[in-house]
């Protein structure tokens, strides 16, 4: 009897199990049995292992062939487990050194030719390697700079399975002819980018090189979006069509700083495992932007599929941005099951074939109309549609959703003066970026000790406790909490969107400005001035805020203006008449 053993992985979501492939050869009737739970796929390996053992100029060996995958109990999906079946049986054949490829992790798929494809999931699969203690992994050619991300372990990129006999046999190299032929593309990496599945900027789209400088007007939109940036915190855009919310959204990523090491390779592994890693880019470095229809189904929000599920929108976002466009059109249940990843960051998702957990901290932004012409206001010009028809519209973004949403903005039909002239004073992405990766640094330094790095993932327990406002900051929070217009959450994510300001502003601590600006942005309701004379050093088309004015407090000391009435407007007439 000969025996032999190597090891692989099987991803369950972005988690790697050591998977032990083991090969024993008994005298009998020359089979090939595969155990171990496989899936459909790995069945298919007897005849692609056969095949390419023996067009590599082996010998397959006529003898009674069993081939188990421990542990048993956990499913096995894939093409990956090619290249380690064919090494264990060699090696139980006695054509290669069973201790040469006991300590060895084996991934990749095997054509019939005896090639070595790639296949997806490299990332994950190496760092669960790493994990367990292996410092020698295998995979194609094509992933070994993905392979070579994670640290402390040695890749060995092989072309072909004669190319891996040889290196492990210390025999020359056979001289393997490079793809892709006469500058085709590469047939080997068809299996890694799967088309669709709406995510973009990722590196070299052009949708990553949008300028916020493109946005006509919509000053409080901007800057709402530049706190949205700073401070991780989520943005509902409110108004008609063609006012710039989709603009806006598409450049949001544009804001966000780049990733770090940790955070980039949870993005890559990720879309590794989705079959989203574009080709010749190993790593993510920078904010994806996922925006799916409103017809996507809520496997395809939150992950699932039959068998193991796969990763979904809310992953594909991971530490980026998800955009749902038309928010009102999505099915209600896919919006509500979003609730339970903003609050946690993460997904956990139970099916029969197993459960898995996927990372889900993405930054998310609806964008919605009023009604659903469009043309719904306070004004009610041009509107057709009934009252019930409105209240039913907007009843679609349920309030426990809206509850989780940190700034609320209504965006204004852009007028004739923004649209046809060039605005000298809006500010370029740079300019803004360049702002939000200050305060994202003054954050970062604040939570140096703690578990989080932006504002938004700061527990409010934390927030009312540890870190102390300006004296009286409170105080307007405090009344809409009694008056019932603000939930518990709904104060704790006012605190985080004041601490955001304040860092933009270079504030040590949140003033009473701050926490009104974050009122407002998160109600509606203007608290004193408007949101664009509310922030420090911030001016728009018409120039710096007076002095005195950003102060609210400083406003409650001024005496009273007469009181006017006006009386109701003619929808018909140009302007309207102001009796005192």
């Amino acid at each position: 009897m000969a025996f032999a053993r190597t090891c692989s992985v099987a991803l369950v979501g972005v988690d790697g199990v050591i998977v032990e492939v083991q090969a024993d050869l008994e005298p009998g009737v020359a089979a090939f049995t595969l155990v171990g739970l496989p899936d459909k796929a790995l069945t298919e390996a007897r005849d692609r292992v056969r095949a390419a053992v023996v067009n590599s100029g082996e010998t397959w060996p006529q003898r009674k062939l069993t081939v188990g995958l421990s542990p048993a109990s956990v499913p096995k999906s894939g093409s990956g487990f090619d290249l380690a079946v064919a090494c264990a049986v060699l090696a139980a054949a006695e054509r290669l050194d069973p201790s040469a490829i006991a300590d060895l992790l084996v991934i990749g798929e095997l054509g019939l030719d005896g090639r070595v494809r790639p296949v997806r999931g490299v990332l994950p699969s190496v760092l669960a390697a790493a994990d367990a203690g292996y410092l020698r992994v295998v995979v194609a050619e094509q992933t070994a700079a993905e392979a070579s991300l994670v640290p402390g372990v040695t890749v060995i990129g092989v072309r072909s399975l004669r190319q891996l006999v040889a290196v492990l046999t210390g025999a020359p190299e056979p001289e393997e002819p490079p793809d892709p032929v006469g500058g085709r593309p590469d047939p080997l990496m068809a299996g890694l980018m799967l088309p669709g599945a709406g995510v973009r900027g990722l590196p070299g789209d052009a949708a990553a090189r949008m300028d916020l400088a493109d946005v006509a007007g919509q000053y409080e939109a901007r800057r709402a979006l530049e706190i949205a940036a700073a401070g991780g915190h989520h943005l509902y855009l409110k108004g008609p069509p063609g006012a710039g919310k989709t603009m806006l959204a598409e450049r949001l990523p544009s804001l966000l700083p780049p990733l770090t090491q940790k955070e980039a390779l949870e993005v890559t592994a990720v879309h590794s495992v989705a079959g989203l890693l574009p080709a010749g880019r190993p790593l993510i470095d920078r904010a994806p932007y996922c925006a799916p229809h409103h017809s996507t189904t809520m496997p395809a929000i939150v992950g699932g599929g039959s068998g193991l599920p796969r990763p979904g929108a809310v992953s594909l976002a991971h530490r980026g941005v998800l955009f749902l466009d038309e928010a009102p059109e999505f099915p209600v249940r896919v919006l509500d099951a979003l609730r339970q990843p903003l609050e946690s960051g993460e997904v956990v998702i139970a099916r029969s074939a197993g459960s898995m957990r996927l990372p889900s901290r993405f930054l998310l932004c609806l964008a919605a109309n009023p009604c659903p012409c469009g043309r719904h206001s306070r004004r009610g010009e041009g509107c057709e549609c009934t009252p019930a028809m409105v209240s039913r519209y907007q009843g679609r973004l349920s309030g426990p959703l809206l509850d989780r949403v940190d700034l609320q903005v209504q965006v204004a039909p852009v007028t004739r003066a923004e649209l046809m002239q060039r605005d000298s004073t809006a500010e370029t992405t740079e300019i803004v970026a360049a702002r939000v990766l200050v305060a994202r640094e003054r954050a970062a330094a604040r939570l140096a000790e703690t578990p989080w790095r932006t504002n938004a993932e700061v527990p409010g327990y934390e927030l009312r406790t540890r870190w102390q406002l300006a004296s009286g900051a409170l105080n307007d929070a405090a009344r809409q909490l009694e008056r019932g217009l603000l939930t518990a959450r709904g104060l704790d994510r006012v605190l985080r969107v004041a601490w955001t300001v304040a860092d933009l502003a270079g504030r040590d601590r949140p003033d009473r400005r701050d926490v009104r600006t974050a009122l407002v942005l998160r109600t509606g309701v203007e608290q004193g001035l408007p949101l664009t004379e509310r922030f420090d050093g911030w001016s728009g088309p018409s120039g710096p805020a007076p002095e005195g004015d950003g102060d609210p407090v400083e406003k409650e000391k001024r005496p009273a203006r007469p009181r006017t009435a006006r009386t109701k407007p003619d929808r018909h007439a140009e302007t309207e008449e102001t009796v005192v």
